[in-house]
Parts: C-alpha cells; sequence; structure tokens
C-alpha cells in the first residue's frame, strides 16, 4: 500500500521528485494523490505549468489554496510542502522580515485551515521545509514565529522534529541550508515513542528520522527545554518579547511534544563518501550557448562589473533622517571554485547582469554564468525539469532558487517510509 501524499506550495515539484522519483520509481513507497501551486504575483501560472507537464495525469490545483475546499483534498497519510519563506529569507535582512504577518508568511495558516478542517482524517504526519532563518523569526522577538507553529501543531495533536540541513555537509553538491520539520500525530508509534523518551536528546541524536538519515556527533550537552505558553496568541503577545538582543532558544535541532520543546545544536558526521561537487555538473565548452558567456567588460567595470560586486567594499550613506552610516560587505570568490560544492543557488540567479549572488565560472579561460540545466542537476532534478516552451532561462532560474535540494527529500523520505509503513 502506497503512502498517500498531498504537495502544497508544489513549486515544479521538488518534494514530489524526492519522494516518488521523475520517472516514478517502481520502488517507491510514495503516490502524491493531489498537489496545488498558485503565485499570487504572476497572471500566468508558469511553475504550475511546468508541474503538470512533469506529471500530466495528476490530480493538480492552479488556485489560491486560500480558495479551495478541503472537501476536494483527498484523503492522504503524508501532507508535505515548502511553505512560501520570502518573508522570513537572508536576502530581506532579518529587521525586514514580516515574518507570520508578511503576504506569504500567512500562508501557513492555510496549513493549519486544512488540517483543522479534515479533522479526524487529518494526516498522520507532516514534512515541511523553509529558511533557517524562521528559527529566529523576528529580530523584536527572535524565534516567536516557529514558537507559534510549534504551538499550532501541538495543539492539533502532532509531536514535532526539526533539523537544520546543509546539503553539501552530507555529500551533496549545493550549500542549502534549510529547517526541515516533521509531524507525527498523536497515536502514531513515533509519537508514542517521543513520548515515552525520558531524554528526548535520544531522538535529535540518534532515534528521530533526521539522525537516521544525516548523522550526528553525539555531545555531552544537555538539551535546553522550555514550555511554549498558553496558546498562539499568547506566545505571540510574549514569546521573548521585549528582548531585541536576545538568542532565539531554538537551535539546530529539536523535539516540541505536549506542549513542551527540546532544543540542542548538533555537528554533522564527517562525510566519508564522493563528495559532489560544482564542476561534476558543469557542461562541455561547446554544449554552452554563447550567451552565457560574460564579457570582459562586464568583468572589470569598476563600479558595475563583476568582480566589483562580488568585492569587498566600504561606502559611506545617508539614512532618510539624515543619519551617515558605512555600508560595508565581505569579498566573495570569484569565480566559483568548481572543485568544491556551489553555493546556495538563489531566485535571482537568472539574467546577464552582474550581480553578487549569481554564479560565475571560468571554462576554457573565459568566464560564463551557469546554465538552467546545470542549476537543475545541481538541486538534484533531472536535465531540462523545467524546460518548457515559453518560459525563460531566467524564470528556470527563479524555479530552482525557490526549490529544495531534492536529494535531501529523498533521504528523509526513504528513513519516514519506515516509520509509516
Amino acid at each position: 500500500m502506497k503512502i498517500r501524499v498531498v504537495e502544497l506550495f508544489a513549486g515544479v515539484g521538488g518534494f514530489r521528485v524526492g519522494l516518488e522519483g521523475l520517472p516514478k520509481r517502481k520502488s517507491s513507497s510514495y503516490e502524491v494523490v493531489w498537489s496545488n501551486q498558485w503565485e499570487p504575483s504572476t497572471r500566468t501560472q508558469h511553475a504550475s505549468l511546468v508541474y503538470k507537464k512533469a506529471w500530466p495525469k495528476s490530480e493538480h490545483s492552479e488556485q489560491d489554496i486560500a480558495t479551495v475546499p478541503t472537501t476536494e483534498i483527498p484523503e492522504h497519510d503524508l501532507l508535505v510542502g515548502g511553505f512560501p519563506c520570502q518573508d522570513y529569507s537572508v536576502a530581506n535582512g532579518l529587521r525586514n522580515s514580516q515574518g507570520l504577518k508578511g503576504k506569504k508568511g500567512v500562508l501557513w495558516w492555510q496549513i493549519e485551515r486544512i488540517l483543522k478542517e479534515k479533522g479526524e482524517s487529518r494526516p498522520d504526519y507532516l514534512l515541511l521545509e523553509n529558511v533557517d532563518r524562521l528559527l529566529k523569526s523576528p529580530a523584536s522577538q527572535r524565534g516567536r514565529d516557529f514558537a507559534v507553529m510549534l504551538s499550532t501543531l501541538n495543539a492539533l495533536d502532532y509531536a514535532v522534529e526539526w533539523r537544520v540541513i546543509n546539503a553539501a555537509e552530507y555529500g551533496f553538491a549545493q550549500r542549502r541550508k534549510r529547517v526541515f520539520i516533521i509531524g507525527y500525530r498523536r497515536g502514531t508509534k513515533s509519537y508514542e515513542a517521543i513520548s515515552k523518551l525520558a531524554d528526548k536528546k535520544e531522538w535529535m541524536e540518534s532515534e528521530g528520522v533526521f539522525a537516521k538519515a544525516f548523522p550526528v556527533k553525539k555531545t555531552n550537552k544537555e538539551a535546553y527545554s522550555e514550555h511554549l505558553g498558553e496558546n498562539e496568541v499568547d506566545i505571540t503577545n510574549s514569546f521573548n518579547k521585549d528582548k531585541p538582543n536576545k538568542r532565539s532558544p531554538f537551535q539546530n535541532s529539536g523535539v516540541m511534544i505536549h506542549d513542551r520543546f527540546y532544543t540542542l545544536t548538533f555537528e554533522p558526521i564527517k562525510f566519508n563518501g564522493k563528495q559532489k561537487k560544482l564542476a561534476d555538473y558543469v557542461l562541455p565548452y561547446e554544449a554552452v550557448d554563447k550567451s552565457f558567456y560574460v564579457s570582459e567588460e562586464s568583468v572589470n567595470h569598476p563600479t558595475k562589473g563583476w568582480r566589483y560586486v562580488k568585492g569587498d567594499k566600504k561606502i559611506k550613506r545617508v539614512a532618510k533622517n539624515g543619519h551617515e552610516y558605512t555600508f560595508a560587505e565581505g569579498k566573495m570568490v570569484f569565480p566559483d571554485q568548481l572543485d568544491k560544492p556551489c553555493r546556495t543557488i538563489v531566485t535571482g540567479e537568472g539574467g546577464s547582469s552582474p550581480s553578487r549572488f549569481k554564479h560565475v565560472i571560468e571554462q576554457n579561460g573565459k568566464y560564463r554564468r551557469l546554465t538552467p540545466v546545470e542549476l537543475e542537476q545541481l538541486s538534484g532534478f533531472r536535465k531540462n525539469h523545467t524546460k518548457l516552451n515559453g518560459i525563460s532561462d531566467s524564470k528556470r532560474a527563479f524555479f530552482i532558487g525557490n526549490a529544495l535540494v531534492v536529494d535531501v527529500v529523498k533521504k528523509i523520505g526513504a528513513q519516514l517510509a519506515t516509520r509509516i509503513q
């Protein structure tokens, strides 16, 4: 019997590829029975078009999830989704992050709505993903947003484990750090196992899904523990209130059950396999369209060139209130190193204009940007997964910047399946 999956905020299907495979693996334990993708800022739903190209016969919804009646969502065992994270994004800066109050942060409440309205038929398991900034958002009450989410799931009778995972630390070719969250409903074997453990550290360190899929070094430190609060309103009003310089209590690994969380920072064990690197996915020189090469002028322009935007700089600026300050940036490696995993692929990876965050490599003595095929494979998708008539290379790069490292989901899914079946 397949594990029935609903995929929310599906993008181009990263969770589905990780769980099912594409083409679908015969050995897969999972079957996506329904999916939803809708981008409010664009008229043409490009990501949804890519999704439907990959899975033309699937039950796929292309409308605002807030308008979808829960009755239209089929029964399922596992709910997955990389719920929109722009409001927490590092690119926006912590102090500009609006968190749960942001226009996309509020989509968290659609997850809650679906779980509430499903009632006793709500899924036994959840698998969610977000930027690790979530654990310390917003700046005025560090950790508040995550505490609200945990409280929400606690009220719905879920235990939760989370882990910040950097894909490159486990052999993959991208240094992409994301927080993954698993929910176990009361009555499942995992919920009961967590509840019975006297020391929740054991679950984080050796017994949990993340510990089995992504082993960590043992530590002598004790887990920090704290009650979440009475309810979401209480947490919103008081969690880390009036302590803007206090760190978030949430560390890179944790467990929540019975309105109490336990958290610790763990280090990954040293990866002993073959470390994948950027060079493994670089296309041959003759296979790359010349439009991806950058001119010598664009490399060396004194105020707009690639070397300048990626270099260290200190610039005097004046704020709107007249306050003078120095804007500073550190130096970035240029060109990107081929013998190491690539940096995090961001949504602004496409386009020819110089940017601090885009990748530039040297090939045959020339500099060039990465192609969509290279970006796809660095994230674990197959070649041309995002290719479709009418969709630009920049849009394809945007899709991958919004996606996750598929192989991380594959490893989590393989371990989670052993707990479900």
